[in-house]
């Protein structure tokens, strides 16, 4: 794919966010053992999704992109993997429902372990230690021990992916994302949200365009569209010694994928220029995204898709805003005409969670559920006077009853985050939230569909 680039090549250029491990001959064994194991994805599977994130930036579909913050070894179980991928179907089934178009659904599960860190160092007490930078790299205890950069993580990290995935793909063939179940995702902690009541109403209407469909003969049967969903996975492309031990050449192609995961993208604090983490996804065939902060220049973001897309693949790259309610409607407009002027084919989403969070008075970090909705709502706004496609969400959430993000139809008050703060990391929506974005985000995409279909 790409002209003097192997898999090593990025230890040639500046790596910013790894850790540092002490002993250097047991990261190389860990990775070398990681490269012996299958892929956890396949080369084709990556192209459907490029194909698939093609007709998003052509405005003929959405992006959902949700998942945990951080994945964990301690929280690892089927149920709440379970719950997260319910979650999403629910959202995607409002989202579908209500604008007629079809959703990419992309899960930040199956390997979102490592995270960027503002500090090298944490201090407690008067003591420094490592940052806490994600399971697959040390413990979020605070001891020498566990903050100690351990590599077996990496082995361990890959087992929990492979099991999720494992899982992942039986619930989206198996049965478990039949249309016909619409009204069994329901969480039952969701029937107190006026939100749970709307969801119930969608779901009534579609059950019964299921049933006139299958008085006309199409039925799971005969459409296994109506049984199965293509679910994607995704993380941050942030430890790169295990991507690239996960690295593959295609034997069709010849092209090297990263097969950690069918998407891949770089943080806002690794897409500078002469970044090691920049020349790694350049030569891989994943579909890719790209974090854009208020840091961003659109100089340098053109430069940054010439590197990433020079052959300007529609699908190839996805940018994925971060600004905070208070910025994007000033900010991002430069970037998009930019972009537009240049005639780069991307998919624009919005991550409206890491730009917006806040301390509570009671002294954890939250984000307010009113912020998150400003955000999107600009977002929507800027893409419609532009004339361009707003084409996805990129959620922080959970299957899980959490109390992490403030406010939403059913009230998380900064007084109730302790009761159930369990974020390894930054908080996430809970169920309930999630659905109310989704039915927020309907309204949204309703109004851009009506404004093109005006325009036409």
């Amino acid at each position: 794919m790409a002209a003097l680039w192997a898999p090593d090549s990025w230890t040639r250029h500046e790596a910013r966010q790894l850790p540092h491990y002490p002993d250097q001959n047991a990261l190389a064994a860990a990775c070398r053992q990681v490269s012996s194991y299958p892929p956890l994805v396949f080369a084709g599977e990556a192209r459907h999704l490029t194909s698939d994130l093609a007709r998003v930036a052509a405005g003929d579909a959405f992006l959902l992109q949700g998942g945990d913050c951080a994945e964990s070894f301690a929280e690892f179980h089927p149920n709440n993997i379970r719950d997260t991928f319910r979650v999403i179907l629910q959202m995607a089934v409002v989202l579908t429902y209500a604008s007629k178009l079809p959703v990419v659904k992309l899960g930040r599960m199956a390997g979102q372990f490592a995270k960027p860190r503002s500090a090298d160092t944490e201090t407690v007490d008067g003591i420094d230690l490592p940052s806490y930078r994600g399971d697959n790299v040390n413990d979020i205890a605070f001891t020498p021990a566990g903050r100690a950069p351990d590599p077996a993580r990496m082995i361990q990290g890959y087992a929990q992916s492979a099991a999720t995935l494992n899982l992942l793909r039986a619930f989206a063939s198996g049965g478990y994302a039949n249309l016909h179940q619409v009204h069994r995702w329901t969480l039952d902690y969701m029937g107190r949200s006026p939100w749970a009541r709307k969801y119930a109403e969608t779901a009534d209407r579609i059950g019964e365009a299921l049933d006139f469909m299958a008085a006309c003969g199409i039925d799971p049967e005969t459409a296994p569209q109506l049984s199965q969903t293509r679910f994607y996975t995704s993380h941050e492309a942030l430890l790169l010694p295990f991507e690239q031990a996960m690295a593959r050449q295609d034997s069709l192609t010849g092209d090297w994928y990263d097969t950690s995961a069918h998407f891949l993208w770089i943080g806002d604090r690794t897409r500078f220029e002469g970044s090691a983490h920049v020349e790694f996804l350049r030569g891989i065939g994943n579909p890719i995204g790209v974090k854009c902060g208020p840091g961003l220049e659109p100089d340098l973001l053109l430069r940054l898709l010439d590197t990433l897309n020079p052959a300007r693949e529609p699908g190839r790259v996805t940018l994925i805003t971060r600004y905070g309610a208070d910025r994007i409607e000033a900010a991002l407009p430069r970037l998009v005409r930019a972009v537009t002027r240049a005639g780069h084919p991307v998919v624009w989403s919005c991550d409206p969670m890491h730009g917006n969070v806040v301390k509570a008075s009671t002294g954890y970090k939250t984000r307010p559920f009113e912020r998150i909705l400003a955000e999107v709502r600009g977002f929507f706004a800027v893409h419609r006077a532009e004339g361009t496609h707003a084409g996805g969400i990129h959620a922080e959430m959970t299957g899980q009853n959490v109390t992490e993000c403030t406010g939403g139809a059913v009230d998380v008050t900064e007084q109730s985050l302790a009761d159930r703060y369990h974020t390894h990391c930054d908080p996430r929506l809970n169920a309930g939230q999630s659905l109310e974005l989704a039915f927020l985000l309907a309204e949204m995409l309703n109004a851009e569909m009506a404004e093109r279909r005006k325009a036409a």
